[in-house]
Formats: C-alpha cells, sequence, structure tokens
C-alpha cells in the first residue's frame, strides 16, 4: 500500500462527526500522517487532545484562521507560544489573509497574521498559510514581518508568478481535490510548472470536496471524507504524468522537508 500524507485537514470539526471510524477509514485507505489544522482559540484543545490520543500519526498546527481573527481574546499569543513549546513537532496554522470576505477586515486579520508570522521566526516553526484574494497584503505583511524558512501555502490556488515570488522564500504548496474539478483547470496547470520538490497533498477535510467521481469515501451534506486522499493523489499523479507510487514517495518526503520531521 503506498503511504499518502495529508499536510492539511480539520479533524476537530464536528462536520465530520465521530472522530474514530473517520481516522481508522483513513488509515486503511493508506494515510500515514496528517496535519491537524486548528482555526481558533475555542479548537486548540480538540486538535491537543487527537494529538495525544494519535501520538505519532496526527501532528498539531495551533493557530487562528483569518476568518476568525477577530475572536481572539487577551493574552492568546501567550497561550499559542505555550502550546507550541509543549508540542514540540507542532506548526502554527491554519493563519493567513483572506478578503474573499468582508468580516472580519484586512485590517483586523493583519495584525493577527503577523503575530503568528513573528512566532514562527521565533520559534523556527513552519506555517500554514491561507491566502484568499490577498496576494498584495500577504507580501506587505512579509515586508513587515518576514516567514520562517519554511511554510506552507495550504490549498495554492495563485498564479505561477505568485508562485515565483514565494519559492525563494521557503514556500511549499500543496495540492487540494477540490481543484480536480474541469472549472480549476488553471490551477492544475500552475501545479505542472511548480517544482516537484515543493508539492504537498492535502484533503482540507470536511471542506474542497473533490469531483464525485474521486470520492471513495462519502459523508452526509457532502462533507469531504480525509479517507479520499489517496484518490487524489491518483488523480494529481495522473495529471503530473507521474507514476502514484512515485508521487505518494515525493509528498512524503517534501511533508517531512516541509514540516521538519
Amino acid at each position: 500500500m503506498l503511504r499518502w500524507t495529508d499536510a492539511h485537514n480539520h479533524l476537530q470539526d464536528p462536520r465530520l462527526g465521530e472522530t474514530a471510524p473517520i481516522i481508522a477509514a483513513m488509515k486503511l485507505a493508506g494515510v500515514s500522517h496528517c496535519i491537524v489544522n486548528a482555526t481558533q482559540e475555542a479548537d486548540w484543545l480538540a486538535v491537543e487532545n487527537l494529538t495525544t490520543d494519535e501520538r505519532g500519526w496526527v501532528s498539531p498546527a495551533f493557530g487562528v484562521h483569518p476568518w476568525h481573527a477577530h475572536t481572539v481574546t487577551i493574552g492568546w499569543v501567550k497561550r499559542l507560544k505555550n502550546l507550541l513549546v509543549e508540542f514540540p513537532r507542532s506548526s502554527i496554522g491554519e493563519c493567513g489573509l483572506d478578503t474573499w470576505i468582508t468580516h472580519p477586515s484586512l485590517e483586523i486579520q493583519r495584525p493577527v497574521f503577523i503575530e503568528q508570522l513573528q512566532l514562527a521566526r521565533e520559534l523556527e516553526r513552519p506555517v500554514t498559510i491561507h491566502c484568499l484574494k490577498a496576494w498584495g497584503a500577504l507580501f506587505d505583511c512579509f515586508a513587515e514581518a518576514p516567514p520562517p524558512s519554511r511554510f506552507l501555502m495550504h490549498s495554492f490556488g495563485g498564479s505561477m508568478e505568485i508562485a515565483q515570488r514565494l519559492i525563494p522564500l521557503g514556500a511549499y504548496f500543496s495540492f487540494s481535490g477540490h481543484f480536480l474539478h474541469p472549472r480549476k483547470s488553471a490551477v492544475l496547470e500552475v501545479f505542472r510548472q511548480l517544482p516537484l520538490e515543493r508539492i504537498l497533498l492535502e484533503t482540507d477535510a470536511p471542506d474542497m470536496l473533490p469531483p464525485l467521481e474521486l470520492l471513495s469515501h462519502t459523508l452526509p451534506q457532502n462533507h469531504h471524507h480525509p479517507a479520499n486522499l489517496p484518490n487524489i493523489g491518483h488523480a494529481l499523479a495522473d495529471a503530473l504524468a507521474k507514476d502514484p507510487a512515485e508521487l505518494a514517495a515525493i509528498t512524503y518526503k517534501n511533508f517531512r522537508g516541509c514540516f521538519g520531521f
């Protein structure tokens, strides 16, 4: 069985339902390791518990998603730092910038993102970045608070020109099954041009549902089951004209390189 790695999911999300059967299905499908990303202070404990229960298979990412930037409370940066120190193999995420939404505003998102970038540099931890329709603002933030030496642009939907600016900074790029929809062909073309040594795979479960024909596992209300990762890997391998075993090995190596394992 091929060894697939999920660089970005949200196993703590209640939309997935009971966690145990989800994880069992992932392992049976061939998922050997995953990064579980928090999105706000309120779910840090759930991510911590998953890490404790599945130590060696789950690696945690603690952070504040731009959609939740307005929810941070006094002392959040100190609490985040304490968690990162407690879990030496943890990373920071999911954080970033998003102007696709109107609330919270970019003015609220920006300082929360910068705090997380600064903490990533201080602790030398990789960071997982969400950036949607905010590329100019992202590079402005990097000018004020440079990213750590390794960071993941999750579900990267930017242009090749954007990627070429990010690669020298230490960026990796994760491919989501959602990009296998025909209307996302431009994103797939970018991944054909990216250096293979910078590509990872992700599900972003329970979001970013792939085309229906690629679903080996389903959930109610069209939520994305993370055990679909191997099918995503096979489809991307086909698009890149690679053998699935080769792509699984490449993305596993990149996963280790990005997250420092």
